[in-house]
């Protein structure tokens, strides 16, 4: 069984050495081709060897010298057929295989579902496959976790529409709110050295559109260089006219069924970004103890990891009510002490206050851990979140002390103003001690900054209820859809935020109105339209819709409502189109496991209340990609992999020039270099598209996540030079053609046997979505049987051009490449192209690849199962059966 990152085998330095200049004519047959005994001491040997390199090599590298690149030269206009009766270049090399294919798979229309029809398929079937790519932000290009989605989405599209089906796969980008505007605001503050409060709003957004017109291109770029399968004529970008429309509709349905709503509530805040922000853009760092952090805006680092205990005296109680807080700049919004009522400590405190009015209460459940472990909790409702659920049920008064930016009411920095804070209770005699203390301190992803917990008005869609009504669809649908979570922690999940004080995004399309003879500006309105929302005005008011003055919600919605609706709004929602029609609900959604509330949640909810159906019949989630020591991708780290990189190799000196051309601040950058110095001691060699899809797709996608090195995709593009050299040895054993089958050797019948049994692995984890036991299966037929078997076996009789054996190698060799095409389609087109002037004239073909039916088990002849004796030492035998 073949896996991934292993040092290359045997049978491929084999492969290399007999299938060298003349792949027809060795020069000695004893040595290119060793006999079963000296064969099996040298693969000991040589395993050995392995073992021993890799206890001694850390990184396990696999071995690798720079390869003499072929360019394919032939003048091919873009969309041409490219040219495959030139010579058979005598290597492999991904710049000649993977030149022109894709622009004539694009331009044919190949990706498009119409093709069913167009291209008259003999084995089209009335069957739809369709689903969306996960919109990838329009922030700059995608990395090694987005090249996985391609491979796998890929390899699935590419299979259904080798089977016939009429396949759509829909590309499209995010518009990413505020991974977008940060990126801008940095470039601006950079090249201009102005800041986005130095513009106008619509100045601003035309920097943006200037920037994503720029930008955007290259996300496109890179999956037409993943041989991504898209069809392209239906891309589809979140702020696109028609997209922006949908989201229009949905927020104003959604209002006018009492789903979404406007309130105040303890929020996730960016005082960097001056923004709400979601919960999957803040990120949480362990803390062991005393801490100290760099953090947006401090000229010097702020001390985390420690906590604070400080005394409350308590009137007519004599004595006093200690608390302890990491975040003592808080006690200045504080409104109550929490105790247990069991704790003797505090019986006759219950009930009276402290300073600052501080009133000592009790609560019996939410804080029983806390107040048994502590004592006291200091409670501040205005800036942290259990607090506010606890001032709800005690109705007690909310306090900001920390203001958007920051700082607090006497404008002083929150961090500067903590040890403020401890110095004044220290002066009154106060402060009860100092200690550290573990802790998980929020941070934002996109500015660094320490979130702050603040109360602010804003929009939330009430979830409960929408999920509760997913989860009966989804009981009473014959559709199958499965969330690894419990019914209850669907049902429970807490309203979600959408707004977002940004300028880049959609802008809730809600008014607030302005009566005529009114000062005050009343209740909020909605609407497609500002037209429509002033009549809705009118008619709730009773007014006459001219006297009223209307000003519309600056914020935006957040971006994960707009790409919650993709499944159906990229198929024209909420027109009626044919694609809607056709193509919803989408037949499968893949994306990485780490979204499953953050956006299939959310899809599922939204699609279900605005289409009455679940938007997807099946999801498959993929594990999250790492580096080659488990470390999560970051670009601070300096371990983010543009696929490109891979695909055509890259210098380190290249490497280190993209860490400076990004926005990394200078302490981030020189700890990216230093670390990719250590990784890439000699950058990225060329691995090709081919072998780094065939690399992701060998791991499991279930279950741990994959830690992937360059040099398992070194040892794919090994597997890409034995399919090239078996090829070249295939053509020339072919000659001038094939002829029927004649009756069949042993070795022959066992190698068709094999054959058979590779189509039913595929047939059976394909359609069970494990697509590593399939790429284990054809590696290991190709590799071990067909070559390391049959060709060594067979060579005399292959070079004596005999027809039986010519035939079974082209129906294998053809075979292989079919069932490879999923996962290697550059390669695989490139080879059958070659391969189809020696076609049996009784055996059709379509014009690509890509169209040619897909092999099934029932379309093959299952062959006897012979025993193989093979003679591999002095009175031994080996002995074969295929179950």
């Amino acid at each position: 069984m073949w896996r991934a990152g292993r040092v290359l085998t045997v049978a491929e330095r084999s492969t290399v050495r007999f299938c060298s200049s003349n792949p027809l004519k060795p020069s000695n047959s004893s040595s290119s081709f060793p006999r079963p005994q000296a064969e099996k001491q040298r693969r000991k040997r040589e395993r050995e060897k392995a073992i021993l390199s890799s206890q001694h090599n850390a990184q396990d590298q696999a071995k690798w010298t720079e390869k003499e690149a072929v360019a394919y030269t032939a003048h091919t206009p873009p969309g041409i057929k490219k040219d495959t009766s030139l010579p058979f270049p005598s290597s492999y090399s991904p710049d000649y295989v993977e030149s022109s294919w894709y622009q004539w798979w694009e331009k044919e229309g190949y990706f498009s579902p119409e093709q069913h029809v167009r291209e008259k398929l003999t084995h089209a079937v009335d069957r739809t496959f369709s689903l969306c790519i996960p919109p990838p932000n329009v922030t700059g290009t995608l990395h090694l976790g987005h090249a996985l989605t391609v491979a796998v989405e890929d390899a699935l599209v590419r299979w259904r529409r080798m089977q016939g089906c009429r396949v759509l796969w829909v590309p499209g980008c995010d518009h990413a709110g505020i991974a977008t505007q940060s990126v801008v605001e940095r470039r601006l503050l950079r090249e201009q050295g102005k800041q986005r409060q130095d513009f106008t709003r619509e100045e601003f957004l035309q920097e943006v559109w200037r920037w994503k017109n720029e930008k955007g291109e290259e996300i496109y770029h890179q999956l037409r260089r993943l041989g991504a399968s898209l069809d392209w004529q239906r891309a589809c970008f979140t702020m696109d006219p028609a997209f922006s429309r949908a989201v229009t509709e949905a927020f104003v349905r959604l209002c006018d069924s009492g789903l979404v709503y406007r309130s105040e509530a303890l929020i996730n805040w960016s005082c960097a970004l001056q923004s709400a922000i979601s919960d999957i853009e803040v990120d949480s760092k362990e803390l062991s103890g005393q801490t100290m952090l760099s953090v947006p805006g401090y000229e010097h680092k702020v001390e985390f990891g420690t906590m604070v205990t400080f005394a409350y005296p308590v009137e007519d109680y004599n004595g006093e009510v200690a608390v302890s807080t990491t975040r003592p700049e808080t006690m200045l919004g504080d409104v109550a002490v929490a105790v247990h009522p069991d704790d003797p400590r505090y019986q006759a405190a219950l009930g009276l206050y402290g300073l600052k009015k501080i009133h000592i209460l009790f609560h019996r459940y939410s804080f029983l851990h806390l107040c048994v472990f502590l004592g006291a909790v200091k409670v501040t409702p205005a800036h942290d979140h259990t607090d506010f659920l606890l001032s709800q049920r005690h109705s007690l008064p909310r306090i900001t002390v920390i203001g958007e930016d920051g700082t607090m009411n006497s404008h002083l920095k929150r961090f500067d103003a903590r040890q403020r804070v401890v110095d004044a209770l220290t002066e009154r005699k106060l402060f009860r001690g100092k200690k550290d203390h573990s802790m998980a301190l929020p941070i934002c992803s996109r500015s660094g900054d320490i979130i702050e917990p603040l109360l602010k008005k804003q929009w939330f869609v009430r979830c409960g209820k929408m999920a509760k009504k997913a989860i009966q669809v989804s009981l009473t649908s014959e559709q199958i859809f499965h969330l690894n979570t419990s019914k209850s922690e669907v049902c429970n999940v807490i309203d979600w935020c959408i707004s977002r004080q940004l300028w880049w995004g959609h802008q809730i399309p809600a008014y607030q109105v302005e009566l005529p003879d009114s000062p005050a500006k009343q209740e909020w309105v909605w609407g497609r339209s500002e037209e429509e929302a002033r009549q809705r005005a009118a008619v709730k008011y009773g007014v006459k819709p001219e006297a009223i003055s209307l000003t519309q919600d600056p914020d935006v919605l957040d971006t994960w409502f707009s790409s919650g609706l993709f499944p159906f709004a990229m198929l024209g929602w909420p027109q009626q189109t044919a694609d809607l029609q056709h193509f919803y609900p989408n037949s499968i959604l893949e994306t990485g496991s780490d979204l499953i509330f953050f956006w299939v949640a959310r899809m599922v909810m939204l699609g279900v209340e605005l289409t009455d159906q679940l938007p997807f019949k099946q999801v498959l989630f993929h594990s999250l990609v790492r580096d080659k020591h488990g470390r999560k991708m970051s670009k601070s780290l300096g371990n983010v992999i543009d696929p490109l990189d891979v695909i055509h190799g890259i210098s380190l000196e290249r490497l280190q020039e993209k860490v400076k051309e990004g926005n990394l601040d200078p302490r981030e950058q020189a700890v990216a270099m230093e670390a990719q110095k250590k990784d890439f001691p000699k950058g990225i060699p060329q691995c090709g598209t081919d072998a780094l899809r065939f690399a992701l797709c060998s791991h499991k996608m279930q279950g741990e996540d994959i830690s992937l090195s360059i040099s398992q995709v070194l040892s794919c593009r090994h597997f890409c030079n034995k399919m090239w050299q078996t090829l070249r040895f295939t053509l020339g054993a072919l000659g001038d053609g094939t002829a029927s089958l004649h009756p069949l050797s042993s070795m022959d019948r066992w190698i068709c046997s094999r054959l058979y049994s590779t189509v039913v692995q595929c047939e059976q984890n394909f359609e069970a979505y494990e697509l590593h036991t399939v790429t284990s299966a054809l590696y290991s037929f190709w590799v071990h049987s067909l070559c390391d078997v049959y060709l060594v076996r067979n060579v005399h009789t292959l070079q004596q051009a005999r027809q039986v054996a010519c035939s079974v190698l082209y129906h294998c060799v053809s075979t292989s490449l079919t069932l490879l095409s999923p996962f290697m389609p550059f390669i695989t087109e490139e080879l059958w192209q070659r391969l189809q002037p020696f076609r049996p004239q009784t055996a059709p073909a379509a014009a690509s690849l890509s169209l040619q039916p897909y092999p099934t088990s029932s379309q093959l002849v299952r062959p006897p199962t012979p025993t193989l004796r093979i003679n591999i030492s002095r009175g031994l035998s080996l002995h074969t059966r295929v179950e």
